[in-house]
């Protein structure tokens, strides 16, 4: 359900309330019942789904759209108990609402992202984040971290993305996923002129992948390879840091987004969109992503199960 006070009851009930959305799974929705009640009245929709209830609030002491420390605390929770039905194999795959870090934060607990913190549930810190729209595709090698941090390439982790980048979309049913892995500096370091990241790091990261069957090239310039892939000549780029692949994806398809965590041993995916307190509660928060979000996790554990 995400962050209770936020967007995520909304639109969690206003897409499994899509009959097409709906048959795709058996859907299990974590988060309290007392919200998904508030929630209905405000869309004028019934929850479709079995509700897990974690039976957090009372209806006196809730109000959408303001940040609270018991949302923050319960938000995180409901991905925590989530996580654990996916590694139980009770569930097959787990969809999140999103969070504000701003409200977990207020109970004490660093916390930096979904992907990041159920890595840490899953015992395994190697996740990476991939973006997926109908017209683009991306994976980050860094995502979470400053600017200054990301410039600090590591091959190995170059070559693990690529690497799981390319299992990602063979879930996504692309046989032999074509890959374009991006530069760093302008023009991909135009031949070490602007920095010689590109030639002494991310070139030997792409010969070691592609020494692997992976299908990939590279370095590109980042200001043109999201065109090539956007026209078809790629199905995923590899971007070095959070912005360089989220600008594009979101100027794309920003309602259509989908988030997944990818390198764990469960499916996950979700929103590409934030709590936007300014309109919880409201019943002008769109759908869209979630609806994505719903059928791309439905697609890939089906995709899981035919590995």
């Amino acid at each position: 359900m995400g962050d209770p006070a936020g967007v995520g009851p909304e639109v969690v009930i206003k897409a499994l309330a899509d009959p097409e959305i709906a048959a795709l799974a058996d859907w299990i929705v974590v988060g309290d019942r007392i919200v998904a009640d508030l929630a209905e009245r405000i869309t004028g929709k019934k929850l479709t789904a079995t509700l897990d209830d974690q039976c957090n609030f009372d209806e006196g002491g809730f109000e959408f759209g303001k940040l609270d420390a018991r949302c923050g605390a319960a938000g995180l929770d409901y991905v925590r108990i989530a996580t654990g039905m996916c590694l139980r194999r009770e569930t097959d795959a787990m969809v999140t609402a999103p969070l504000n870090k701003e409200a977990v934060a207020l109970n004490g607990i660093r916390f930096s992202g979904h992907t990041e913190y159920i890595a840490e549930l899953c015992g395994n810190a190697d996740s990476r984040m991939l973006l997926v729209s109908d017209r683009l595709r991306v994976v980050h090698v860094s995502t979470h971290i400053s600017l200054r941090q990301a410039c600090n390439l590591d091959r190995a982790r170059i070559v693990r993305t690529i690497e799981l980048g390319n299992q990602s979309m063979k879930l996504l049913g692309y046989r032999e996923p074509r890959i374009a892995v991006c530069g760093l500096n302008p023009h991909a370091g135009e031949h070490g002129l602007f920095g010689t990241e590109d030639e002494q790091v991310i070139s030997p990261a792409i010969e070691q992948a592609r020494a692997l069957g992976i299908r990939c090239d590279g370095p590109h310039a980042g200001d043109t390879v999201f065109l090539a892939a956007v026209n078809g000549k790629y199905d995923l780029v590899v971007a070095m840091y959070h912005d360089q692949g989220h600008i594009p994806m979101k100027l794309l398809d920003f309602d259509r987004g989908v988030n997944v965590s990818i390198g764990l041993p469960i499916i996950r995916t979700s929103v590409d969109h934030g709590t936007a307190f300014d309109i919880a509660g409201k019943n002008i928060a769109s759908e869209t992503s979630m609806k994505a979000a719903l059928s791309l996790g439905a697609r890939m554990a089906r995709g899981a199960m035919s590995a």
